[in-house]
């Protein structure tokens, strides 16, 4: 008797969707969309190959050393390597800069894991610009719909990465389809995942940035071999979500099955999307912005500041509140833009509170746990933040909807410029208007090989 007749069950329900949907399902705003997240994700990840930092020599190294058959491109190099490696490598450089697209409500940054993923096997596979399209969305609605039926709040509270945990699964989805599985070898290919699943927070204490990024590089190197290891015909636990040891009672003790398959197939994560225009933390952003026009609309002179309030979720603040990681320390970040106007992940890496003003200025920001705008974390993360100068005036923000939200949309143009400013150093202009050309066309290309070209340098 085989699995599916066994376990007829939300397995073989999700698995069933992930197996079934096609690219002619996909709406057309919803394809635009899944472009711009992509176009916007290989920005982000060209970034980080700069020489500026020093993780692309290391992983450089590491696909040397490791080889594997030629079969899949790690971006922004001459390397390839094997499909799981690849995932693997870009995963790392997609999440790195911190300024990729993100899922709010999931605690998700999905284009990071899913989108090298899918790009690795498919390269592997020579599938089409339509199948690789339909396993992004895909992906990226499963990667969404697990974090939300975990908690993506109560995976934090244990001390785990949303992003890598259900990550996995999104990765895996992507990968599944683009190898090819069919019926019980999906159960499997599901099971195998969530026995790799991992992705510990611990990486908030690591200086070097290195072990945050690759807690994404794991998630798509985890979802490809699942996904490889079931096309191979190997076998795993076929109902990972409701079985005796399963996914939910060991992540989190919590199982919200309503969340993985409300609307599913008609309503799509990757429309709730937000698009990062600060190289940190998505905690901070709706602060930044709210501190940003503060500054710019009164004219202010950041040296006058007193004292900067930022009241934040309280289930959340712990994770930016004198983070010793940079990038998510607001009292660093918020001190960063005040002076230097902008966020970019070099003045991350390297300490700019050799500034005394900056020093100064980090040193007067306090981030209160809140409860009002807990109410709506982590669906939205509303801050608060309140400056007073030292005369005593203040001047508040209440921040529902960052810049890039759906809610707060920003143009083409934005992302075209922020695509240039994040690759100058890794690409020509030239090279760079072919990407998004072909990314404009993207279902049209017969093997995504014709593409992924185009990010080898």
């Amino acid at each position: 008797m085989s699995a599916t007749a066994v376990f007829s069950n939300q397995t073989a329900r999700f698995a069933q969707f992930l197996e079934s949907f096609s690219y002619e399902q996909i709406p057309a705003p919803v394809l635009a969309q899944t472009k711009d997240v992509i176009y916007d994700g290989i920005g982000a990840l060209l970034a980080a190959t700069s020489p500026k930092y020093d993780i692309g020599a290391v992983l450089q190294r590491l696909v040397r050393e490791t080889g594997g058959p030629p079969e899949s491109q790690v971006f922004g190099t001459a390397l390839r390597t094997n499909c799981v490696t690849a995932a693997l490598v870009n995963g790392a450089f997609g999440y790195y800069c911190d300024i990729e697209s993100h899922h709010p409500g999931a605690i998700m940054h999905a284009i990071a894991v899913v989108g090298p993923a899918a790009f690795a096997v498919g390269e592997r596979m020579h599938r089409s610009g339509r199948d690789v399209l339909a396993a992004i969305v895909v992906g990226i609605d499963a990667a969404c719909r697990l974090s939300y039926a975990l908690s993506g709040p109560a995976l934090y509270a244990r001390g785990f990465h949303p992003t890598c945990v259900a990550g996995t699964f999104g990765a895996l989805a992507a990968a599944g389809r683009l190898f090819g599985l069919r019926g019980d070898s999906w159960l499997h290919a599901l099971g195998l995942a969530g026995q790799e699943t991992s992705g510990l927070l611990s990486w908030v204490d690591d200086p070097t940035e290195h072990s945050r990024p690759f807690s994404m590089g794991l998630a798509a190197r985890h979802g490809v071999f699942a996904a490889h290891l079931a096309s191979c015909g190997f076998g795993g636990p076929p109902a990972i979500f409701e079985s005796k040891y399963a996914l939910g009672q060991a992540f989190t003790g919590e199982w919200h099955a309503d969340e993985l398959f409300r609307d599913l197939g008609e309503r799509f994560k990757i429309m709730e999307m937000y698009f990062k225009l600060y190289a940190c933390c998505a905690f901070i952003h709706p602060a930044l912005d709210g501190f940003m026009d503060i500054l710019e609309t009164e004219r202010l002179d950041p040296g006058h500041i007193r004292r900067i309030h930022l009241r934040y979720p309280k289930d959340g603040y712990k994770v930016i509140d004198n983070n010793p990681l940079r990038s998510h320390c607001a009292q660093y970040v918020l001190a960063l833009a005040a002076y230097r106007g902008y966020v970019d992940f070099h003045d991350i890496i390297h300490d700019r509170r050799s500034d005394p003003r900056i020093r100064s200025l980090s040193e007067k920001v306090e981030v209160i746990g809140d409860e009002e705008t807990n109410q709506t974390y982590p669906d939205l993360y509303r801050s608060i933040i309140d400056v007073e100068l030292d005369n005593g005036i203040r001047y508040s923000r209440d921040v529902m909807y960052p810049k890039g939200s759906p809610q707060n949309p920003v143009s083409r143009d934005v992302l075209d410029k922020k695509f240039a400013r994040l690759t100058q150093n890794v690409l020509s202009p030239d090279r760079a208007q072919q990407i998004a050309a072909r990314i404009a066309r993207l279902e049209e290309i017969e093997d995504i090989g014709e593409f992924t070209k185009l990010l080898a340098l």
